[in-house]
């Protein structure tokens, strides 16, 4: 059983090793972020996120956002060329931002809308849980749709039981979900 005082600051090899194979057949895994416990699977498996959203009970029209390792993980998800008032750079890592949507971006991760909301995140867990899995994953925040995101061990298995994979770290510093702006126009989201 895990107990929140006794989580590593950073996943262990094995409990990376775990993960990468739970998002690899197409599980769904909870994993520590910068402010709150989040969901994610492979955002290239439909049925994956099918299994979260139905989990959350959160509509797919709404989307869900990617982290990643680092910027090259995300370049598959956002159309580069296309004009921005922020540069990606100046924000990663830390904040998520809606970018364009690249053509190849499927549907079922953007939702109804025509960007993609990616972050590479400033958490030495999940940068080191996408390069193990070797690319961005789907960060939704580990909450059923109207209540808060869990911010504890007790709070995520309240919400979901005990069958939950759960990467073994601590949450990172932050008391509340990242801040998301829109680098197409420079909108604050969600300060």
């Amino acid at each position: 059983m895990l107990v929140a005082s006794m989580l590593p600051r950073h996943p262990r090899r094995q409990a990376l090793r775990k993960a990468v194979a739970e998002l690899r057949r197409g599980g769904v895994l909870a994993y520590p972020t910068e402010g709150v416990w989040g969901l994610g699977c492979d955002p290239r498996n439909r049925r994956a996120l099918r299994k979260i959203l139905a989990l959350k009970a959160r509509p797919q029209k709404k989307g869900v956002l990617l982290v990643a390792a680092n910027q090259a993980q995300t370049r598959f998800y956002w159309q580069a060329t296309e004009p921005l008032a922020l540069q990606p750079e100046a924000y990663w890592p830390g904040t998520t931002l809606v970018l364009p949507a690249s053509r190849p971006c499927p549907a079922w991760i953007r939702g109804q809308h025509d960007g993609i909301a990616l972050r590479v995140s400033a958490h030495p867990g999940i940068r080191a849980l996408c390069r193990a899995f070797g690319g961005a994953i789907v960060s939704t925040s580990a909450n059923p749709a109207g209540k808060r995101p869990a911010r504890s061990l007790r709070e995520l298995r309240r919400h979901f039981g005990r069958d939950l994979l759960t990467l073994p770290a601590r949450l990172g510093g932050q008391g509340r979900p990242s801040r998301i702006i829109d680098a197409r126009s420079g909108k604050i989201l969600r300060s």
